[in-house]
């Protein structure tokens, strides 16, 4: 605003706004190349370290590694079979299938495992697709953990890690598997409250699936030509690519759309 007699004098509210402004840059970092952002607060590139316990990521602050044996209690015999995933994936063998075979499951979207550590747990031979490197390397090492594991070993057994990009890698497969599982992140859930701070130093290092990413991967499960397509959604997310399930099974917070192929 200006003085009566035309001098420039400060607008107290627009300094105001102007400071309430960099302060919350300095709080989350966000300032530009001049120096307006802390740098104690600035957001770091998370690297993968080692220590006595094996692999993990980590920004300075917080730490990820992968960890097999923190999911025991929920192997229980008296758990296992509650776990949602578990009931989604059982189904009738199929007709084609050999005799002696476990029954087969691609995890098309591994992350670190555990999803895939429930199901090997419950029987199934599991192979686990995952693109990103350091995420690989964190679940490589934490197979290599779990099968010098005595309580882990038989179920590591049944767990095969493909460190490759399962959108060409399933339309590959000599052997169609029983069930393929979709877990794609999605922004929604990048910003959910459900995300553990921990998690989102794995969700930093990839970009979120767009729509056309959806379709591809679904175009891909299809082509494998499983029985069963099972896809992980927030609870009340949108269906994958559009394509409604034959059925849902619904927990507290997520959900699997389970789609049904003919074989």
């Amino acid at each position: 605003m200006r003085s009566a007699g035309g001098e420039s004098v400060p607008d107290m509210a627009v300094e105001k706004k102007k400071v309430t402004e960099q302060k919350k840059k300095e709080r989350t970092g966000r300032g530009d190349s001049r120096g307006t952002g802390n740098p104690d607060t600035m957001a770091v590139t998370p690297i993968l370290k080692r220590d006595a316990d094996g692999l993990f990521l980590t920004d300075g602050t917080l730490k990820l590694r992968g960890d097999f044996r923190r999911l025991l209690p929920r192997i229980r015999y008296d758990n296992l079979g509650h776990e949602l995933i578990v009931k989604a994936a059982r189904q009738k063998r199929r007709a084609d299938a050999a005799d002696a075979a476990s029954p087969l499951i691609a995890d098309a979207t591994a992350g670190l495992g555990e999803d895939s550590f429930l199901l090997a747990a419950a029987g199934f031979s599991v192979l686990l697709f995952e693109r990103d490197p350091v995420i690989a390397a964190l679940l490589e090492d934490a197979l290599c953990r779990a099968a010098a594991d005595p309580d882990l070993q038989g179920i590591a057994a049944r767990m095969t890690l493909r460190k490759e990009d399962s959108l060409a890698a399933l339309p590959r497969l000599e052997r169609a598997p029983d069930v393929i599982i979709l877990d794609p992140m999605f922004p929604e859930r990048q910003k959910s409250a459900l995300v553990k701070k921990k998690f989102q130093l794995l969700q930093s290092l990839e970009n979120p699936c767009t729509e056309e990413d959806a379709e591809a991967l679904l175009h891909a499960a299809f082509a494998a030509k499983p029985g069963k397509i099972l896809v992980k959604r927030p609870k009340k997310g949108p269906y994958l690519a559009g394509v409604r399930p034959a059925y849902s099974i619904t927990g507290s917070t997520i959900r699997y759309d389970c789609i049904l192929l003919k074989v």
